[in-house]
């Protein structure tokens, strides 16, 4: 085990921008098909021992594999569950100003976390190779709800949501096992539609399809709850929110107001992961409900969508605004998403994200003294 374990002052998301040689065979094996698993494999494996090693020469006490095996941040983990199917289609989902890769989940048959799920050995592969603690980030069940439109959630017992929800936190709960199992010390779930349900468009859109938007952020909670409520003692949840990262590009905006008692005091998450790189973000009042205790924030105050570097000033600005509102002592910081959250990556270079992590780090160590504090 690790020295040092979570919750740390100094973390990030989880995604990385993919290695050359990870994009390369990628295209090779998926489109020219001129290059067998094992091989593409191999490619994998030595681009992220390379990540893991960058991570740790930033001084970062936590480590994951960039997501280099995956083309995207949800819907890879999703379609390694039994019942899931991705299909690709014409068109994608809306962002500001780009479109999504026309992938689609859709729901076929009952809900499962299977044995084999391919992640538990790409978490294994991680956790075999470095010497800080392992982790790894995986789409909360809110996704596999929202992301799903209705008509794509085939079986006649799924029509009633209350069913679906609770076959989702039954399949969230079993990969929560899983992952423990596997040695998996410090779980993250990307649940950003935390936020989206936050913003007035996309709660118009739940609406107009029967769906109150704010029984939706309930039941969210509700799922996360039900999903990590019987984990051991010494496994931590963290938990991402942010608005949509796509080539630098977003898909909602809105501030935590109308999620933030869901967020903090109905899920029963160790670690936030907040957006806060932009006035999409809103203000920090809602950091106010955060409950004393254990529980830690890390707000993203460091962009990943542009190369300009924030500043150890400016950040510790943001921190005495913080402190008005909440204890600095439940406090760390993060980039405020992952660097590449589908395979294309955002609009910067390798040497932008490692200036990035290195201010993470350098922020954590003129704050609260240390990394792992």
């Amino acid at each position: 085990m690790p020295e040092a374990t979570a919750p740390f002052r100094a973390d990030h998301v989880g995604s990385l921008l993919r290695a050359d040689s990870v994009k390369a065979a990628r295209h090779r094996f998926y489109d020219e098909k001129s290059i067998g698993a094992e091989e593409l494999a191999e490619i994998e494996d030595e681009a992220i021992r390379d990540v893991i090693r960058m991570q740790e020469e930033a001084g970062l006490p936590v480590v994951t594999d960039g997501e280099m095996r995956r083309s995207f941040w949800h819907y890879d983990f999703m379609g390694g569950l039994s019942g899931f199917e991705l299909e690709e289609r014409d068109e994608g989902v809306q962002f500001a100003g780009v479109k999504l890769r026309p992938i689609f989940p859709t729901i076929r048959d009952k809900l499962d976390f299977p044995d084999d799920h391919p992640m538990l050995e790409h978490f294994k592969f991680v956790a075999a190779n470095t010497k800080v603690q392992p982790k790894i980030s995986i789409p909360g069940p809110s996704c596999c709800h929202f992301r799903t439109a209705p008509s794509d959630i085939l079986p006649e017992e799924y029509k009633d949501p209350e069913a679906l929800f609770a076959d989702l936190a039954k399949t969230y709960a079993k990969a929560v096992k899983a992952f423990y199992e596997a040695g998996c010390r410090y779980l993250q779930m990307d649940d950003i539609f935390f936020a989206y349900l936050c913003d007035p468009k996309h709660r118009a859109d739940k609406a107009a399809l029967g769906q109150d938007p704010d029984w939706l952020i309930g039941k969210y909670a509700w799922m996360m709850h039900e999903a990590i409520k019987d984990r051991p003692a010494d496994m931590k949840i963290g938990m991402h929110m942010c608005r949509g990262n796509f080539k630098s590009t977003h898909a909602a905006e809105g501030a935590y107001d109308l999620a933030a008692d869901a967020i903090f005091n109905q899920t029963g998450v160790d670690i936030y992961f907040m957006e806060y790189d932009d006035e999409r973000s809103g203000g920090l009042e809602p950091l106010r409900l955060l409950p004393k205790g254990s529980k830690r924030v890390m707000p993203g105050f460091i962009t990943t969508k542009r190369g300009e570097l924030e500043t150890v000033d400016a950040l510790r600005r943001r921190f005495d605004e913080v402190a008005k509102v909440a204890d600095l002592d439940q406090f760390g910081i993060a980039p405020q998403c992952g660097f590449s959250s589908t395979e294309e990556g955002n609009a910067i270079t390798p040497d932008d994200q490692r200036r990035k992590l290195d201010l993470v780090v350098e922020t954590a160590e003129k704050i609260w003294g240390g990394v792992a504090a």
